[in-house]
């Protein structure tokens, strides 16, 4: 693994490029905005919360003045919502360069999104599972395109139960939820690598991972914030192996890109790599079939 100090200055000028990032109204998200906006790429932050984005959008543009960042509505909690956000898009839009499959929410209570999705696993996983089907075909057009997805450390942990979901038999563990949430998302990107391989105009796909960073994401984990005092990063950093997965011209599609440092918990972002778990192709595909039948959306 190289140990190169890859930042923000390597990433070359991104004029003419579309990229959307889904959660990008703080965080990881917000950050990975700011920068590809600062070099000149067009962005949509796609987000729940339209009139937070409006002041993210204000926020960049005042920054740089001449930015391209429109906000359109997503919500992946609801399935209904990422159709019409895909439809809208193919509609204004005959590119898209790179999708940022960013949004992801924390170790929250137990709660069901409206097609009764786990909570955790439905936005972090089913809705862009969904998201990325709808827009495969615009990105299949686009010459260099590619996917990005965004894991965890906390994949590691994850031990997906295909019989139940969406914790409907078991008492609700919130941690576990979300490891699982985080090990579904490294299936889905390295099953999409495996199934787009031999396709000549497919879109690169690649994951990353942003380390421990100090983000909105730990809100309702209360150990987390505390430890952040002692072991994490500010968003600068911690948004770099995104940056890295989405742009570095030296990226293979299956590439997991994470900070360089103790345990993978901050440093320079560099190619990683994910545990044994993550690359049983089996437990991959199982999740594929299960989540085009739950979302609806077919590859």
């Amino acid at each position: 693994m190289s140990k190169s100090k890859w930042n923000s200055n390597n990433i070359s000028d991104q004029n003419g490029r579309v990229i959307i990032i889904t959660g990008s109204t703080s965080g990881i998200g917000k950050e990975a905005a700011r920068v590809l906006a600062g070099k000149n790429a067009t962005i949509i932050l796609a987000v729940r919360n339209i009139e937070k984005g409006g002041l993210v959008a204000e926020e960049i543009c005042g920054e740089f003045p001449s930015a391209d960042v429109t906000v359109q509505s997503l919500d992946l909690t609801d399935l209904k919502s990422v159709q019409d956000f895909a439809t809208s898009f193919i509609k204004k839009y005959d590119r898209l360069d790179v999708l940022i499959n960013n949004a992801g929410i924390m170790m929250c209570p137990y709660s069901k999104t409206k097609d009764g999705f786990e909570i955790q696993m439905g936005t972090n996983h089913m809705g862009h599972f969904a998201l990325t089907g709808q827009l495969l075909p615009l990105l299949k057009k686009t010459n260099g395109s590619r996917i990005v997805v965004l894991s965890s450390v906390g994949h590691r942990m994850g031990n997906i139960d295909f019989s139940d979901i969406n914790w409907e038999k078991r008492k609700y563990n919130t941690q576990n939820a979300y490891a699982d949430s985080k090990l579904a998302n490294l299936y889905f990107a390295y099953e999409l690598a495996d199934k787009l391989e031999n396709e000549e105009k497919a879109p690169m796909v690649t994951a990353a991972h942003p380390g421990w960073t100090r983000t909105e994401l730990q809100r309702h984990a209360g150990m987390a914030r505390f430890l952040n005092n002692f072991f994490s990063q500010g968003v600068e950093r911690g948004a770099l192996p995104t940056l890295r997965a989405a742009v570095d011209e030296n990226a293979k599609s299956g590439d997991y890109f994470g900070p360089s440092g103790f345990m993978e918990m901050q440093g320079s972002p560099v190619k990683v790599k994910s545990n044994k778990r993550s690359h049983d192709v089996n437990a991959a595909r199982e999740l594929w079939k299960l989540s085009e039948k739950l979302t609806g959306t077919k590859y």
